[in-house]
């Protein structure tokens, strides 16, 4: 058996595998346990993988590139119009992406080296942390909420009121204080956790020279730049930044027929994560004219007299991000318009 492209469906313990010949015909279909992985494709010629991008494919990518294996990553959302109608189980999941993964037009997710994925696991840890905070801070409000104290929304309020606590503990019941002391100390060590996260980024940012470069961007500070470098380590795999934008989920979803153009709102397909983040930092240049002026001055005021303010960040992320992508393909430093 000589094959020319396998479809591999990643599991935790069990896998499957769909080997087919060069013209697409397939020659075998079977079940590997995760201990006999790597030494079947270890004992395979150079050939075509594909492989959903899920959790764990950038690292069985790596090690099956290692046996000279061509590894190409396809997004989900890509390989389910290739799976055969009534048919969901790993063995047509394995064929679809074996089909999937020979189609010319496909477009495939760059596999990451262990640094990058590193690198963004500090992001995705703050992440996680922040939630927590604001979930602890919430119900920190809401519970003290229950006796008539009342805070508007804010993590700096709540700051203020946990330094006033002590004022209100004379009124409160004994397990209420207990129950909101427990808070308090999670709160502070989510603090500290998220704090010390924040250092370690802003160590990264400081020695890498994508992410100095992208800060001369407005609107992107250290924790954005350190995520865009991350996650796009190779900018040529999008060949325009309008690409690149609607990677990011931030170009118009179409619902067009017969000649007629239908715009609709943005996408949200793409990374989450660094849309959320662009979108952020569209938002400080929208409110502050200083950093309009260093955009697009007269363009971002024109749409403000026409879109409400959150309308316009978006329509700012999206031009912040073909900036992004020209700077990373270039290597140029941010120009004022």
């Amino acid at each position: 058996m000589t094959p020319a492209v396998i479809g591999l469906d990643l599991a935790k313990n069990v896998f499957h595998v769909h080997i087919a010949d060069a013209s697409g015909r397939t020659l075998d279909s079977k079940r590997l346990t995760r201990r006999e992985l790597l030494p079947f494709f270890e004992s395979l010629s150079s050939c075509l993988i594909g492989i959903e991008a899920c959790a764990t494919a950038h690292n069985w990518a790596r090690q099956l590139q290692g046996f000279g294996h061509d590894v190409r990553l396809i997004p989900p959302g890509y390989v389910k119009p290739y799976v055969r109608r009534g048919a969901k189980n790993d063995a047509s999941d394995a064929a679809a992406i074996c089909e999937a993964v020979t189609r010319p037009n496909m477009r495939f997710v760059p596999i990451k080296s262990r640094e990058d994925q590193a690198f963004l696991m500090l992001h995705r840890a703050r992440g996680l942390l922040v939630r927590q905070r604001t979930m602890a801070a919430c119900a920190f409000r809401s519970h003290l909420a229950e006796y008539g104290v009342i805070v508007a929304q804010g993590r700096h309020r709540v700051d203020t009121l946990i330094i006033k606590l002590d004022e209100l503990r004379k009124d409160l019941p004994d397990d209420a204080c207990f129950a909101l002391d427990a808070l308090i100390g999670q709160l502070d060590a989510l603090n500290q956790q998220i704090d010390s996260i924040d250092a370690r980024l802003a160590e990264i940012h400081k020695n890498n020279t994508i992410c100095r470069l992208l800060a001369t961007v407005p609107g992107i500070g250290p924790i954005t730049a350190t995520a865009f470098a991350a996650t796009i380590p190779d900018p040529s795999t999008f060949r325009s930044g309008r690409e690149f934008a609607a990677w990011l989920g931030l170009t118009p979803r179409q619902n067009s027929s017969g000649g007629k153009n239908r715009l609709g709102g943005i996408t949200k397909q793409g990374d989450r994560y660094l849309r959320h983040l662009l979108v952020l930092g569209a938002r400080t240049v929208v409110r502050y004219p200083k950093a309009r002026s260093r955009v697009d001055g007269p363009w971002i005021e024109a749409l403000l007299e026409r879109r409400k303010p959150m309308v316009v960040a978006v329509a700012v992320a999206n031009k912040l991000a073909r900036v992004i992508w020209a700077m990373l393909t270039t290597g140029e430093v941010f120009r004022t318009a």
